[in-house]
């Protein structure tokens, strides 16, 4: 048997190995790129001993041991208020040395100054609001003829707190009384009320125990407000508190109701005091509205020298929401409503009020 050579060329000889690393350059370009990989080793190195020296900056979310996580986060939150607090030293003693010359202070940027205008903000001098103030159903209060006589009721088989928030209730409005409900629908209860003159009836709902809603309820002709209830402290739950209140009249003290529906709302709270407070019992009611949000404060006061008052809190505090306003009496099912809380539509602009 013939045994024929076939002929091998030289580039088919060994195949070549593919370079398994591309950033490895071939032996042919070695020679022109070895001062720049040295380069590279150097900056790599320089990196390695930074990182050493300034160990990278961490979340205090990612440390997984609770107290310790917690305890970090303590330190941090010192921290930036001590860088606060001299910040602010600082500039205080800046604005202290160029004294007349110091530039005005930035005013601060808030919900309340960046508030959208409302068409039916409240103006004194409008004529179109003084003949609805002569007219309404508060007029008669206002000018003398009537003087509020509150009575306060609960839902039915209210619990041992909303009983003891009634009662402190009734010592902050004077001439108030407190009555249980023993399953009496309201339909019911306004025709007795009116018919031994009073001029006010304040249900108080509660949930879970707790008390969540408030109806104040203006009598004979109304108008009736529905009010969430919220944040109620009673007078044992409050620190630094001063002795039970007296029997004086209080002063009532109305904040931020600027406008139509505002104005009204505030005018059903004043209706609730005698509009001849007693001075010499020091003690003052606060409606302060904020955001629409109502918040209620029952303090005592003291001058103890011509610049400094002393202001102790008396109990009980809590705040309110308007849910929604109602002309004429309770009326659950026929009532006309003037005013209806609409979350979704009213509450999607964090900038605008309804008060």
């Amino acid at each position: 048997m013939d045994i024929t050579e076939v002929p091998v060329s030289d580039d088919k000889k060994g195949k070549k190995k593919k370079n398994k690393n591309p950033n490895k350059k071939s032996v042919s370009e070695a020679g022109n790129g070895k001062g720049a990989g040295a380069e590279e080793k150097e900056e790599k190195m320089e990196k390695s001993d930074a990182a050493a020296a300034f160990p990278p900056t961490f979340s205090v979310s990612e440390i997984k041991n609770k107290q310790r996580r917690h305890l970090m986060f303590m330190k941090l939150k010192q921290e930036k208020r001590k860088q606060k607090m001299q910040l602010r030293k600082k500039k205080k003693k800046e604005r202290e040395a160029l004294g007349d010359k110091a530039p005005p202070k930035e005013v601060p940027k808030t919900i309340e100054n960046q508030r959208v205008y409302d068409e039916t903000t409240v103006d004194p001098e409008d004529e179109e609001v003084a003949f609805d103030e002569a007219t309404d159903e508060f007029s008669a209060y206002f000018n003398g003829l009537t003087n509020p006589k509150v009575l306060i009721t609960t839902s039915d088989r209210p619990r041992g707190r909303t009983v003891r928030f009634c009662e402190q209730l009734a010592t902050v409005i004077p001439n108030a009384h407190v009555y249980y409900r023993r399953g009496l629908a309201l339909k019911r209860v306004i025709p007795q009320c009116v018919a031994r003159n009073f001029t006010y009836l304040i249900v108080i709902n509660e949930d879970r125990k707790v008390p969540n809603g408030m109806v104040l309820c203006h009598l004979p002709d109304g108008p009736t407000a529905h009010f969430k209830v919220s944040s109620v402290r009673l007078r044992k739950e409050i620190k630094r508190r001063g002795k039970g209140p007296t029997e004086h009249s209080p002063e009532v003290i109305l904040n931020n109701f600027s406008t139509r529906l505002g104005h009204s709302i505030g005018r059903l709270f004043a209706a609730l005091f005698p509009q001849d407070p007693q001075f010499v019992g020091r003690q003052v009611a606060t409606f302060h509205n904020q955001r629409d949000f109502i918040f209620f404060r029952f303090h005592r006061y003291i001058f103890k020298n011509e610049k400094k008052v002393g202001i102790q809190e008396l109990g009980p505090r809590f705040t309110l929401k308007l849910r929604s306003l109602q002309k004429g009496t309770f009326d659950s099912k026929f009532g006309e409503y003037e005013w209806v809380l609409k979350r979704h539509e009213m509450d999607a602009c964090r900038r605008k009020f309804q008060l």
